[in-house]
């Protein structure tokens, strides 16, 4: 195998959930049958790692300086929702009615891995806060061990701030059985129950 097919094998594997047998059979795909799109991906892949940064404002994927959320008046200014990806805003976008700002932390709180509330935005999320216009903070990171941590940093920024922070219910999901939810999960929801209006 040449060189250059083997780099490109290795570069494809960077991908998540891509394998050496993925990669190979994609590299050969575009290269037997569709070198076109091939080129467009490449150009594209380019112009992207090249022009995409973060918004200096909630530090989402954006082309410009300030992201398309951020600089819309129709979203409410006085709600902030807080999550670890880029993922998590657009899941949240695309199945609730949420029309808030977002702060994405682009990681979670782990000092194992380098990550501290530097790393994670945190004084310009304590910023955003001290502007006195958001009234409300919604916590969305996982329920992890990593994620409660982060929560739990989070809630004490936006006390600081006098700002009400608020977490993301966890639990049993809608349509599930009792009998097949994992025991921490059915622990969190049985120990966070509310009461029924």
């Amino acid at each position: 195998m040449s060189k250059l097919l083997t780099d490109l094998i290795e570069a494809l594997r960077c991908l998540p959930g891509v394998g050496g047998k993925s990669a190979q059979r994609m590299a050969f795909h575009l290269l037997e049958r569709d070198r076109e799109r091939g080129l467009r991906l490449a150009q594209v892949l380019d112009q992207a790692m090249r022009d995409i940064g973060n918004c200096s404002r909630c530090r989402n994927f954006s082309e410009t300086p300030v992201c398309a959320l951020c600089s819309s008046s129709s979203r409410d200014r006085q709600v902030l929702c807080v999550v670890e990806s880029p993922t998590e805003l657009a899941a949240i976008e695309q199945a609730t009615g949420y029309r808030g700002q977002y702060f994405v932390l682009l990681g979670r709180l782990s000092p194992l891995d380098g990550l501290g509330p530097r790393e994670l935005g945190l004084d310009l999320l304590a910023d955003r806060l001290g502007e006195g216009e958001i009234e409300e903070m919604i916590i969305a990171t996982n329920p992890t061990v990593e994620g409660e941590a982060t929560a739990h940093y989070l809630a004490q920024l936006a006390r600081a701030a006098e700002v009400r922070p608020t977490r993301l219910a966890h639990g049993v999901p809608l349509g599930g059985e009792l009998e097949y939810v994992d025991r921490g999960t059915l622990a969190h929801a049985f120990g966070s129950r509310q009461a029924l209006d």
